[in-house]
């Protein structure tokens, strides 16, 4: 029950991310890099203090794959809906670890790879090109390469023995990383509104928020935290509607629907 009540808190916060991110970048609030570059700061102050008791040393490749999820998440943001970015984030992240899964020589169950498909078709349904709201190119290729980085993190995670402080270490290196790839950009004049919610986004729903995932992640299992993750779309995508006033059309409720019935094929135990 733990467990659960744990991943549920995560993908909620996973999906919050997506509103706090368009509703500062797609408004003109903030700019996306110094969205990003705030948002991980302000997580590694605290994850920083809540790993003083043991310090750990930073790997330089979860650091650099949460810095391109970092990036190409704000960048894409700019000119897509949460929901809309949410799908493709996590249909990447899907593909990504899953692909780890067999990599690392995990042998999921097949009924999982099964729901994996049907999730996934559940997403084609709703970036197939001509589709109603459908995203342009450039979005959508810098969201690919967010669930790039998102994917190869989480595996990452799988290892880490102490969760806080593993994180703690990547976001405190990935701080550089993301500031050296924000001075070509600029600061611009971010209003209180957007540095506010870039300091949200990166203390509550990523610093705590990565947190608790990387904790989970052991229990999880690649295969399963991937499939499980095909949920945060559904959040987003009825957040944005409720909150943001985006629109959810006919296409995309049918895609939630299927993505669904994917993750609860693949999640929950087949019956004996």
């Amino acid at each position: 029950m733990r467990l659960l009540l744990a991943t549920v808190l995560v993908m909620v916060a996973f999906a919050a991310n997506s509103l706090l991110n368009r509703a500062a970048v797609g408004t003109g609030e903030i700019g996306a890099m110094p969205f990003a570059l705030i948002r991980v700061c302000a997580g590694a102050v605290v994850l920083a203090v809540l790993a003083q008791a043991r310090p750990t040393w930073a790997n330089l490749g979860p650091a650099l794959a949460l810095s391109l999820y970092l990036v190409g998440f704000s960048l894409a943001y700019l000119a897509i809906d949460a929901g809309i970015g949410a799908l493709i984030l996590f249909a990447g992240v899907q593909l990504t670890m899953l692909t780890g899964a067999v990599i690392g020589a995990e042998r999921p169950p097949l009924r999982r790879f099964a729901g994996a498909a049907v999730a996934l078709v559940g997403l084609g349904v709703l970036l197939w090109p001509g589709s109603e709201g459908a995203p342009a190119l450039l979005p959508a290729l810098l969201m690919g390469g967010a669930a790039l980085g998102w994917g190869l993190y989480s595996l990452a995670g799988r290892k880490a023995t102490h969760p806080v402080c593993a994180t703690a270490a990547n976001f405190l290196l990935a701080v550089p990383i993301v500031g050296a790839a924000t001075l070509p950009f600029g600061w611009g004049a971010p209003s209180t509104t957007g540095l506010a919610l870039a300091v949200a986004s990166g203390a509550l729903t990523s610093g705590l928020g990565y947190a608790v995932w990387y904790a989970v992640l052991p229990q999880l299992g690649a295969a399963r935290a991937a499939v499980v993750q095909l949920t945060v779309p559904v959040i987003a995508i009825v957040a944005g509607v409720i909150l943001l006033g985006e629109t959810l059309s006919t296409t995309a409720a049918l895609a939630c629907a299927v993505v669904l019935a994917g993750v609860a094929m693949a999640v929950f135990p087949a019956r004996r």
